[in-house]
């Protein structure tokens, strides 16, 4: 959908509709981990090679 020459209010209204239309989607799985729940990237400190 195209909304570069419409003005911010029609492109919302748009929007709004189109998503009214668009299928539900379905529940996340109890298994899939979310956000705060998810596995951390443990960050390196500056100066350090990691070890390959």
């Amino acid at each position: 959908m195209n909304t570069k020459s419409l003005e911010v209010t029609e492109r919302k209204k748009l929007k709004r509709t189109a998503r009214k239309k668009a299928a539900p989607k379905a529940k996340r799985p109890s298994t899939v981990a979310r956000g705060s729940m998810k596995k951390k990237v443990k960050q390196i400190v500056k100066g350090q090679t990691r070890k390959r």
